[in-house]
């Protein structure tokens, strides 16, 4: 195929390239359609002779000349078995092939009509009118068997001939004339539109009539100015003819009409005037392809000294108006010699193929696929957009894969030195294949850019040779030691051999021994050699968090036992942590020995132990409550209540020594020594309501008593008490024992609310008083009732001691009979005391009253 843009035109004419000068600065529109010369067989045609005319089909191309001969090609220019027809003998006018491509009509100057089979010639024709034939049409189904065999003529009359009768015979039918000659004719269907110089007729075959007339509507010679006739399907007729363009569509009449019009007319959908000449018409989609040609200038001529390049345009058409959507100027062969009517436009509209004829020259148009969006994208430098496409349709594309078009990109990007975009678009073009991983780290490497590159190198799926590791590690060692950590942290160790990497690293400290992110890269190393004592003494040494991760990451807890005290100078809460989730393997017990000596870090690690679980080191406890007293005298109190494994007069000891009261308080009621606490209470704190809550917690009427009277002389705690007091202790006790004349706040309020509280308590009382009597008499009635029932004695109940039946049918043997509530049932003479009142099986279970 031949580039699109050889045969697009910038011409020279001082005008235009003014504005192209100005376009440049515009964004360059992508094509719509690209093209292609036919060459091959039809070279050697054009070298000898002219086309004249081209009928397309989707099997061949048949193209007439000006010697009258037809050719049959294929769609590249190839001829079809050496077809060649003479034909005529001079310039062939029209050709007409049926559906099926199994027969051509032609029609010359010479006044000939030609019709020629390719696999039968038992209907071939060849007719003589006498006079120039301009136009002919076969009918699309003349292929068919019985199908009349219809063609159509034109010269100064529409003919239409047709096989009929008993013995076939040719038949010749005028339907239209007397309106100048007929130079276009297309058959679709039923319908032959054809074009003379007045306008545009339509024939409907199926009812034998004309049904419409288009007029001409422009001054411009017919003779000189083609009229373009082409089907976009079988009731959609599109004209092109000099400037004027009309889209005509076929309807049914809905309803009959007195005037006995034909059952169908024509609508034109779309009329417009363009600003140039059009050649060929031709249908894609909605829209409209046209082959145009220039107008000439207001005086008559053609601006340049030779014609200007034919354009092919597309254009989305409206009722009186159009859109240009692109528009290509074409380099056709010998195209500053020819005039409007030396080009023709033949399509495949099934397959969107366009065929731009002109005496020398033809060029097949098509729209252009994903393969041409994506090699202009790239011409243009558009690669992101390229490759996006690439991704989307990878599978129907047919020149270009994501593998190729990346590697460009990636060139280009290294070209234009953007090396961070170009490593990031390595994840995503090489994807997993190791060998264009490795090129192109070697080209990072060979423009010295390995730093972009290296955080994108892929470590598995695929796995690089090692040496392109040890390469990238080299470079950061050299250059950027944080950069150099990061990626031995990073990087699996089975990339790379470790022992050189340690080696090179080992020589570079020997020039800076100081370098701590040297020395925690070799702490790494080692740990990956599983030299870890090295790495941990490296580590401690250091005195950084990361010791805490190499110990979890290589389960190095049996080479911490000896180094407990340094990991908690380094960072007792990580410390601590580490060692309480791993307890198992760091006993506890090794733990408290190392920091007894350290009384501050034993505190924080049993502290953390009695929240993780208050019984997991209960023997330890006493030990706690000398160190909660020192370094915790909060956390003491609720210790104490917590917990019952320590010694109580060495805690109490601990806390009179420290001052802590309200932990003696709790000590002492703990021991039993509840008056010297409440004393405490009293005499340290001064805490009334602390006081009656311990008085209320021991309830002891001795304990109440001290209380009171150790607040006789402090007339508030007189005043807490009687408002609080009353539900534990006679408040008259209290009230008697106050002296005479002392002062107490809010004694009145005090005295009132213990008399509404007795009052209440009083009535409280009484209802509940009132309560259980109304539910004891309920009860009693329903006891009564129940015992009041009678009991069912079946015929089959024995007697319990006799074992006798007690229901008899002899009143002889009849006797009394007594049934308890327990259903056991007993003649009144067998039990061996009369009046008994009480069942005696059941009497030494429960006592149930009789029922006689």
């Amino acid at each position: 195929m031949i580039d699109t843009q050889s045969f697009l035109n910038k011409t020279e004419d001082s005008t235009e390239e003014d504005e192209s000068e100005s376009d440049e600065s515009e964004e360059e529109e992508e094509p719509k359609l690209k093209y292609e010369r036919i060459s091959n067989d039809l070279v050697d045609i054009l070298k000898k002779d002219c086309i004249s005319c081209l009928a397309v089909h989707s099997k061949f191309l048949a193209a007439g000349t000006h010697w009258g001969m037809i050719y049959i090609l294929d769609h590249i220019g190839c001829h079809i078995r050496d077809t060649e027809i003479t034909a005529h003998s001079t310039t062939v006018n029209q050709i007409s092939i049926d559906d099926h491509g199994d027969y051509v009509a032609s029609c010359s100057d010479d006044g000939k009509v030609l019709i020629t089979g390719f696999y039968t010639a038992e209907n071939n024709q060849s007719l003589n009118f006498d006079r120039p034939v301009k136009a002919v049409a076969m009918d699309p189904l003349f292929y068919k068997h019985g199908s009349g065999k219809h063609f159509v003529t034109g010269d100064d009359k529409l003919v239409l001939n047709e096989k009929g009768g008993l013995f076939s015979r040719h038949r010749t039918t005028a339907l239209h004339q007397g309106e100048g000659p007929i130079r276009e004719i297309q058959w679709i269907g039923d319908f032959i539109a054809w074009a003379n110089d007045l306008g545009v007729k339509i024939y409907d075959m199926s009812t034998r009539s004309r049904i419409t007339h288009i007029p001409r509507e422009h001054a411009y010679r017919p003779e000189l100015y083609r009229c373009n006739l082409c089907w976009r399907n079988e009731k959609t007729l599109l004209i092109g003819w000099a400037d004027r363009v009309k889209v005509c569509v076929i309807k049914d009449r809905v309803h009959d009409d007195a005037r006995n019009l034909p059952s169908r007319y024509v609508e034109i959908v779309y009329m417009f005037k363009v600003d140039f000449f059009v050649c060929g018409i031709a249908p894609l989609g909605t829209d409209l392809v046209m082959l145009t040609y220039d107008k000439p200038s207001e005086q008559g001529i053609i601006q340049d000294s030779s014609s200007k390049r034919p354009q092919l345009q597309l254009i989305t058409p409206h009722m009186e108006d159009y859109d240009v959507i692109s528009s290509d100027a074409l380099s056709l062969r010998g195209y500053e010699e020819y005039k409007c009517n030396d080009y023709h436009l033949e399509c495949l509209p099934e397959e969107n193929l366009f065929y731009i004829v002109s005496p020398k020259d033809i060029i097949v148009s098509k729209l252009r696929d994903e393969d041409d969006h994506v090699t202009w994208l790239i011409d243009h430098e558009q690669y992101e957009e390229a490759l996006a496409v690439v991704q989307q349709k990878e599978n129907t594309l047919q020149k270009h894969n994501l593998q190729s078009l990346g590697k460009d990109y990636l060139d280009f990007l290294l070209s234009k030195r953007d090396f961070e975009k170009a490593a990031q678009l390595c994840v995503k073009i090489l994807s997993k294949n190791k060998d264009s991983w490795e090129e192109q780290v070697y080209k990072f490497a060979k423009i010295k850019q390995l730093k972009a590159i290296a955080p994108y190198i892929p470590r598995e799926n695929p796995v690089l040779d090692p040496a392109i590791y040890e390469m990238v590690l080299l470079e950061f060692l050299l250059s950027d030691a944080e950069r150099f950590l990061q990626l031995v942290r990073d990087w699996p160790s089975h990339l790379y051999k470790v022992q050189t990497v340690i080696n090179a690293l080992l020589d570079r400290l020997d020039r800076d021994r100081g370098n701590t992110y040297l020395m925690r890269a070799l702490g790494d190393l080692y740990s990956y050699e599983r030299q870890f004592d090295k790495a941990l003494s490296i580590y401690l040494r250091l005195k950084h968090k990361d010791v805490f991760q190499l110990i979890h990451k290589h389960n190095l807890f049996g080479s911490i036992s000896d180094k407990i005290v340094q990991l908690m100078e380094f960072d007792k809460e990580q410390a601590v942590s580490m060692l309480l989730d791993n307890m198992e393997k760091v006993p506890m017990e090794k733990v408290v020995n190392q920091l007894d000596k350290t009384p501050e870090y034993l505190f924080t690690y049993l502290d953390r132990i009695f929240q993780k679980d208050p019984h997991m080191a209960e023997k330890y406890h006493g030990k706690q409550v000398k160190l909660y007293a020192e370094y915790a005298p909060k956390k003491l109190l609720p210790f104490l209540k917590s917990s019952t494994h320590y010694p109580l007069q060495m805690a109490l000891e601990e806390c009179e020594m420290r001052n802590l009261i309200p932990e003696q308080v709790f000590l002492l009621g703990r021991m039993g020594n509840v008056k010297q606490a409440l004393k405490l209470i009293t005499e340290k704190l001064q805490d009334v309501n602390r006081a009656i809550e311990f008085c209320k917690d021991h309830n002891e009427p001795e304990l109440w008593e001290d209380l009171i009277q150790s607040s006789l002389d402090k007339p508030f705690f007189i005043k807490v008490l009687l408002h609080n007091i009353g539900t534990h202790v006679d408040p008259i006790i209290l009230i008697d024992k106050i002296q005479e004349g002392m002062e107490i706040e809010g004694l009145r309020d005090s005295l009132v609310k213990i008399l509404q509280d007795y009052h209440l308590q009083i009535s409280l009382r009484e209802g509940c008083k009132k309560i259980l009597v109304v539910d004891s008499f309920n009860l009693l009635d329903r006891l009564i009732k129940t015992q009041r029932k009678g009991i069912a004695v079946s015929s089959a109940a024995m007697c319990n001691v006799c074992q006798q039946r007690i229901v008899v049918n002899d009143m002889r043997y009849a006797s009394d009979v007594i049934v308890f509530h327990c259903k056991h049932a007993f003649h009144e003479d067998c039990l061996p005391v009369r009046g008994v009142n009480s069942c005696p099986i059941c009497s030494t279970q429960k006592r149930a009253p009789a029922f006689k």
